[in-house]
């Protein structure tokens, strides 16, 4: 008998989601013969068992538009608003699987969604997933669905950026997406000229970052371009949080640890404006004008570049294959040239960030790219 494929796109839009689907459908459709059916607006379209039917008609040109044609939402299975409750829906998900007589269900998404579906394959559920974040820190694979175009948005805002800066005499401080990985601000402040780039990996040293600003200053050069993670944080914000969570690692009982994790809520919530704040420090350190540009969810949106179409056709149809082959409970990973199943068991729980030895912060250091430290 024909498998029957479910997926569901969940987390944040990426890129090339649409790409991805079309990619999975038209191998699965056409190569194997297989049924194929999306559920809407991620985990909670498997709760509320609202779906489309996918077929050639369906996917045929969607190869280039930006978004998913499915929606997405960041519902878990096993913490989902229902009303003015929080509750388990797992069971119910796992009833929808069944109705639909699904042979595995496909999921594309970051890191929530990944721990999302290795819970639902703990359930009994045969799922695989497929790497998709614009910060690029899943871990397991060289790259991820959406990195490659979130990366060109970004460094054509931080060239447009230069023009400001330059005519005016600024500096101008640009914000881009990443909490804990700083992937997507060094790729992009290097492909972008920027003079200073600073790292959830690299506590910074605010006056170390005012001095390589004024040394352009001596020499003439009256502007810089600031590209900042957004989960960046100076040397005495890292110290808190580190001595806070070695607090919490201490705690004896569940009263202290919910305590101190509220306290780290608390403090990361107040950091959320530190770009602002950074901003105000150095145009008063440096005695230059300073301005932010915070890029946002521009970074998600529109049509998906070369490269993440491609990726996202060979990681569908790489999909295709494992599903033919019964090869479930894995990440389609991108290994150099390769697409590789790897198991979700190595991939939940892991967070690929920027080592300090990476090629990227040599690079950086060897151009005179002030990063804080």
């Amino acid at each position: 008998m024909a498998k029957s494929v479910g997926i569901l796109t969940a987390g944040g839009d990426s890129p090339g989601l649409n790409a991805a689907i079309r990619a999975i459908g038209k191998a699965a459709i056409g190569s194997f013969g297989m049924q194929f059916i999306g559920f809407r607006d991620g985990f909670r379209g498997l709760v509320e068992n609202r779906t489309v039917r996918l077929d050639e008609s369906v996917l045929s040109g969607i190869l280039i538009v930006g978004g998913t044609l499915l929606g997405t939402s960041r519902d878990k299975p096993h913490r989902m608003p229902i009303g003015s409750k929080i509750l388990d829906m797992t069971d119910t998900i796992v009833e929808t699987y069944y109705k639909h007589h699904l042979d595995v269900l496909v999921c594309l998404g970051g890191g929530g969604t990944h721990k999302n579906a290795f819970r639902l394959q703990k359930s009994g559920l045969n799922v695989i997933t497929l790497p998709k974040t614009i910060d690029n820190d899943l871990a397991m694979t060289d790259t991820t669905l959406g990195f490659d175009t979130a990366l060109g948005i970004a460094t054509d805002a931080i060239d447009r950026l230069h023009s400001t800066a330059h005519s005016h005499h600024r500096i101008i401080v640009v914000e881009v997406m990443g909490h804990n990985a700083g992937w997507l601000a060094l790729g992009a402040g290097i492909a972008g000229g920027a003079h200073v780039i600073l790292l959830p990996e690299i506590p910074y040293n605010i006056n170390t970052v005012a001095d390589a600003i004024r040394k352009r200053s001596r020499y003439g050069k009256n502007f810089s371009i600031v590209v900042v993670a957004e989960g960046a944080m100076s040397k005495e914000a890292a110290k808190v949080i580190k001595s806070t969570k070695k607090a919490s690692s201490k705690a004896k009982n569940k009263q202290d640890k919910t305590a101190i994790k509220s306290k780290i809520q608390q403090f990361e919530s107040q950091q959320a404006d530190n770009t602002r704040q950074l901003t105000e420090q150095l145009e008063s350190l440096t005695g230059l004008e300073s301005r932010v540009t915070t890029l946002g969810h521009l970074q998600r949106g529109g049509s998906p570049s070369a490269t993440d179409r491609l990726l996202a056709t060979r990681l569908g149809t790489t999909c295709a294959y494992m599903i033919e082959k019964g090869n479930y409970g894995v990440m389609m990973a991108v290994r150099g040239d390769r697409v590789l199943p790897v198991k979700l068991e190595e991939v939940v729980g892991k967070r690929k960030i920027v080592p300090l030895d990476h090629s990227w912060i040599e690079t950086a250091n060897q151009v005179g790219i002030c990063l804080g430290n």
